[in-house]
C-alpha cells in the first residue's frame, strides 16, 4: 500500500506540502476535501464497479483517487499541478489500474479519449473557472460518460439542473440536460474543505440519456442554442434572424425574416418567446427545422 498522507487532517496535509515545498495555487482552485464521510458518499454515488474505467479531474494529493482505486476501478487522473503530479506518481505508480495525465485537462482530455477510448465514469472536484467549460466541451464533442459525479460551485450546479423560466436556466442548462439526466446530490459545507473556500459547493450526478442526440445534427443544435441565448432580452425571432444572417446559413437573396418565421412556425415556437422559456425538446425541434429549411434556402 502507498504511504499516503492523512487526508482527514488539514495539519497533516499542510505539513506534507511544506516538507516538499509544494505551494497551493489559487488559479487552479485547489481545496482538499478533508471530510471522509463526504468522500465516501461521493464515490458511492459514482456507482463504481470492479473494472469500471474512471476519469478523475483534479485529484490533488489523491484522497478520492485512493478511494476509487480501493474499489478496483481503473482510473486515469488529470492533474495540472506538477508538484501534485509528482506526489501522485509516488503514491500510485505501483497500481496497474492507475494512469496519470499531466497538464491542462481542457487540452489533454480529447487526445486521451482518442487514444485510450471512452471511460465509463467521470469524477472530479472541478474548479469554478473550468467546470462549465470542461463539461460543455465533452458534450459538444459527443463524448459522454455512463455516469458523472462532479463537485462544483453551487451557482454552477444550479445552472446544470435549472428548469425553463427559472433564474438559473441558461444555454449550459440545456446542454447538460440534452445529454444527461441531472440530479443534485448534496451541498458540501465550506468547512469540509481545506483551505476553506469562500463559496458553497454542491455535488451533482449526471446519468447518460439512452436516446441521444435526438436531433438530426448535434453541431447545429449547439450553434442554435448559443445563438438564441446570445442576447437574453431579445426574442427568439430576433436572435435566430441575426444568427441566420451572420452564419451564412441563409443563402444570398433569401428573405431572412420570412425564413425565420417559417422555421419557428414549423417548430411550433412562438416568435415572441425568449430562449429561457424554451425546453430542451424545443431546441431539438428548432435545430432540425433550421437544417431542413435553411439548408434548402
Amino acid at each position: 500500500m502507498p504511504n499516503l498522507p492523512d487526508y482527514d487532517s488539514p495539519a497533516a496535509l499542510k505539513a506534507f506540502l511544506e516538507e516538499r515545498g509544494f505551494g497551493m495555487q489559487k488559479k487552479f482552485g485547489q481545496n482538499f476535501l478533508v471530510n471522509r464521510a463526504v468522500r465516501e458518499r461521493l464515490v458511492d454515488a459514482l456507482k463504481v464497479e470492479h473494472g469500471s474505467t474512471v476519469w478523475e479531474i483534479g485529484p490533488g494529493l489523491g484522497s478520492m483517487t485512493d478511494e476509487i482505486l480501493r474499489r478496483r476501478a481503473r482510473l486515469t487522473a488529470f492533474e495540472i499541478d506538477r508538484g501534485f503530479a509528482e506526489a501522485l506518481r509516488g503514491f500510485f505508480s505501483g497500481n496497474d489500474g492507475f494512469t496519470l495525465v499531466e497538464g491542462d485537462v481542457l487540452k489533454t482530455w480529447k487526445p486521451q479519449w482518442d487514444s485510450a477510448g471512452a471511460p465509463d465514469r467521470l469524477f472530479g472536484n472541478l474548479p469554478y473557472n473550468i467546470a462549465a467549460t470542461v463539461i460543455g466541451d465533452t458534450i459538444e464533442s459527443g463524448a459522454r460518460f455512463d455516469r458523472v459525479v462532479v463537485t462544483v460551485q453551487k451557482e454552477v450546479a444550479l445552472r446544470m439542473a435549472a428548469k425553463p423560466a427559472t433564474e438559473h436556466y441558461s444555454s449550459f442548462s440545456v446542454l447538460c440536460q440534452w445529454a444527461y439526466e441531472v440530479e443534485p446530490l448534496m451541498d458540501i459545507a465550506a468547512g469540509s474543505f481545506w483551505p476553506v473556500p469562500g463559496v458553497v459547493s454542491r455535488a451533482v450526478a449526471m446519468t447518460k440519456r439512452d436516446v441521444w442526440p435526438n436531433c438530426a445534427n448535434p453541431a447545429t443544435f449547439a450553434k442554435v442554442l448559443r445563438a438564441l441565448f446570445s442576447s437574453r432580452r431579445k426574442t427568439v425571432r430576433n436572435n435566430l434572424s441575426a444568427w441566420l444572417r451572420s452564419s451564412g446559413r441563409a443563402a444570398p437573396g433569401t428573405d431572412v425574416d420570412r425564413l425565420t418565421e417559417d422555421i419557428l412556425s414549423s417548430a411550433g415556437i412562438d416568435p415572441g418567446e425568449r430562449a429561457e422559456r424554451l425546453a430542451v425538446k424545443d431546441f431539438r425541434s428548432l435545430s432540425d427545422r433550421v437544417d431542413e429549411r435553411a439548408g434548402r434556402a
